[in-house]
């Protein structure tokens, strides 16, 4: 993928820590801490529309809109994870990251690009 492609800024967002009170009770679902209101870091990235699906949700039918976000692998980018979210910084536009992988393991081009499912439009708190 040529330079020119990475047309977007894209923002990571790190999940912060809960403050050091008492220990959530286990599988009670509590959450880490919120997102920053900065990124981490921003990266040049390309994104690309995939097809969209809906599923049944409390008796409802609820469209899903995922994209593929590719960015270069560095020591940042190595970091992120699928608790991580990510932001288009231009459109303002937040994505929850449903899986992280290098789209060319196994051959000799690998180690260049991450792809990133991401879903958007879902709640990220």
């Amino acid at each position: 993928m040529p330079s020119g492609d990475l047309r977007y800024k894209v923002g990571f967002y790190q999940r912060g820590s809960q403050p050091a009170t008492s220990p959530p009770p286990p599988d009670y679902g509590f959450p880490e801490g919120g997102y920053p209101t900065t990124p981490t870091f921003t990266k040049p990235a390309n994104i690309t529309p995939r097809l969209g699906g809906e599923e049944v949700f409390a008796a409802r039918l609820q469209g899903k809109n995922f994209v593929n976000i590719t960015v270069r692998q560095d020591s940042e980018t190595a970091q992120v994870d699928v608790d991580w979210k990510c932001k288009d910084e231009n459109s303002g536009d937040e994505f929850n990251i449903r899986s992280v992988i290098d789209p060319q393991q196994g051959t000799v081009k690998h180690g260049f690009w991450f792809e990133l499912l991401c879903e958007r439009g879902v709640a990220t708190a």
